[in-house]
């Protein structure tokens, strides 16, 4: 295992208030990370607030809402790590080995990404991911790997779709993570019924979208 090498875990968000200090102290339980980095994405509420009541979290506040491609990279840019492990901020039941498993693989050079799959968590929660595990958020990977992302102003939600293809372009090697007891929240949890429908056909556009653009970033080869 190389320690020598500095890792970020990095937390796009976008008002999740009620939801963000659940995942960090999760995140910072692990004692891995060199810097922990929350990007509030042009965020309404108290999110960056609760951020930064945990002591050696940094926090970047986006004037504008440029969505999680561009979140992800403002963060890149604003650190020396040499290992990213990107995590959704509205985690239920993550824990510290769950950082600890994501990250030991791209830490001891075995994968170039990992990608975090939920199970035993919340129903629709695992048969999202048992439907298009390659749409997870949950993902650790190298400097190397996440700095060859393009045009991510565009991307939005579409990030995975475009990291998958990079992926099978460059014929890294992935590997796939139970995180036993984890789940998220729905958007219709979170916003209500009418807008939470809203925001999950913003996302499906967005999906879609980078599906187009980035052909054979669907699938993607494990090993």
């Amino acid at each position: 295992m190389n320690w020598d090498r500095r890792v970020a875990v990095v937390l796009p968000a976008y008002n999740e208030e009620p939801r963000i200090s659940f995942v960090l102290q999760g995140v910072l339980s692990s004692n891995i990370p060199d810097e922990v980095i929350v990007v509030c994405d042009g965020c309404t509420d108290g999110t960056a607030t609760i951020a930064r009541r945990f002591s050696g979290v940094a926090v970047l506040e986006l004037e504008a809402n440029c969505g999680k491609a561009a979140a992800m990279m403002k963060a890149v840019q604003s650190s020396q790590a040499d290992i990213f492990l990107f995590l959704d901020a509205d985690l239920l039941g993550l824990r510290s080995q769950h950082v600890r498993d994501l990250l030991e693989p791209v830490l001891a050079g075995e994968v170039g990404m990992t990608i975090g799959i939920f199970h035993g968590g919340r129903f629709w929660s695992d048969l999202g991911h048992k439907i298009s595990p390659n749409l997870s958020g949950q993902r650790a990977m190298t400097r190397e790997f996440i700095s060859g992302l393009d045009h991510a102003e565009t991307l939005g939600m579409g990030v995975e779709i475009a990291l998958n293809q990079m992926a099978n372009r460059a014929g890294i090697v992935v590997r796939r993570v139970t995180m036993v007891g984890v789940s998220n929240f729905h958007k219709e949890a979170k916003l209500g019924l009418l807008r939470g429908l809203g925001a999950r056909a913003r996302m499906y556009r967005e999906v879609g979208r980078s599906w187009l653009k980035h052909r054979g970033g669907w699938h993607i080869r494990h090993r």
